[in-house]
């Protein structure tokens, strides 16, 4: 009986593993707000629905807390996180409020479905710098599976509308509009016709890829690092900080507002570790990261760091 040969000898690499130093800003840019938890739509791809958390309305004292502490700083302000904003109807009060800040923006993601004519208007002139929209199809039989809840036609009525009462009033000029669908098998034969009825009403068409929410089937981490965590801050409804939009069980706490201000938690030392570990790409040593693929495919090489090999140091150090 022939005995199996052995294996070739493995010999401990002298190469220093991958590092990155990601751009990571003093002061967040981003601030992402969880208002209100709720959501009017129930999306198959989307865990939104499974969240459990109180208050399901943030107090006004915090959203108002977290805005008066970062005034002056430049803050693109996106009051949602993974809801739908506009269920919440102190919006027109929240963005009266942000724009005090003269340097202060507002972006929004919507579904479309909440919008009317009354609130276009006011929101429109109360200055709205991004809006986008996610509409998931180009008729009812498509947009329904993937969007359950909401009515096909009446959202894009409204959200043509919108864009109709963006472009006559001039609003083209400083607010930047996105139409957006998520490319899946059920929808791929309509892009051609959503793009032409979409890109004469708005700056930008996009059809981006569904992505997968960490902890749904991941096994192991990618050893990569991770822009959600490079400039932005996300807020849920509490006070209580987590590093990712994508967080819906709160596996990745960093902070909370009800004890600190927005500054201290983004410059403590738990938010330094937790970068320290990501320029490493050890995403595995983060809870809520060890089951996440987000930016699998993306290129970080620009900000790769490329430490001396381990053997030209050795031969430095004997010479």
């Amino acid at each position: 009986m022939s005995q199996p040969t052995a294996g070739p000898t493995l010999r401990p690499s002298t190469e220093a593993p991958t590092r990155w130093r990601m751009p990571y800003a003093e002061t967040p840019k981003f601030l992402q707000i969880e208002t209100m938890v709720t959501c009017n739509a129930k999306c198959p791809f989307c865990p939104q629905h499974e969240i459990d958390r109180n208050p399901n309305r943030m107090h006004d004292e915090m959203w108002k807390k977290i805005i008066d502490e970062t005034r002056g700083l430049g803050i693109t302000y996106r009051p949602f996180l993974q809801n739908e904003p506009f269920v919440d109807k102190r919006m027109p009060e929240i963005m009266r409020y942000i724009r005090k800040d003269p340097t202060a923006k507002i972006e929004f993601n919507t579904n479309g479905s909440l919008m009317t004519e009354k609130l276009n208007a006011e929101i429109l002139d109360l200055g709205i710098d991004i809006m986008r929209f996610s509409i998931d199809g180009f008729s009812e039989e498509v947009y329904a599976p993937s969007r359950v809840g909401l009515n096909y036609e009446r959202v894009k009525e409204r959200t043509t509308q919108f864009l109709e009462m963006w472009r006559a009033g001039g609003y083209d000029k400083d607010c930047y509009t996105e139409v957006r669908m998520i490319d899946m098998p059920e929808n791929r034969h309509q892009h051609e016709a959503y793009r032409a009825y979409w890109e004469p009403l708005c700056d930008e068409v996009l059809i981006t890829e569904l992505y997968e929410w960490p902890w749904q089937s991941q096994t192991e981490a990618v050893r990569k690092p991770c822009w959600k965590m490079v400039d932005a801050m996300y807020i849920f409804s509490d006070g209580r900080c987590t590093l990712c939009c994508w967080d819906t069980v709160e596996r990745g706490v960093v902070g909370d507002l009800r004890e600190a201000s927005v500054l201290e938690v983004w410059n403590s030392a738990q938010y330094e570790a937790l970068r320290t570990l990501l320029n490493d790409g050890r995403r595995e040593l983060i809870h809520l990261c060890s089951k996440c693929d987000a930016y699998k495919n993306h290129d970080f090489s620009p900000y790769e760091v490329h430490p001396p090999r381990t053997d030209v140091l050795r031969a430095r150090e004997e010479s």
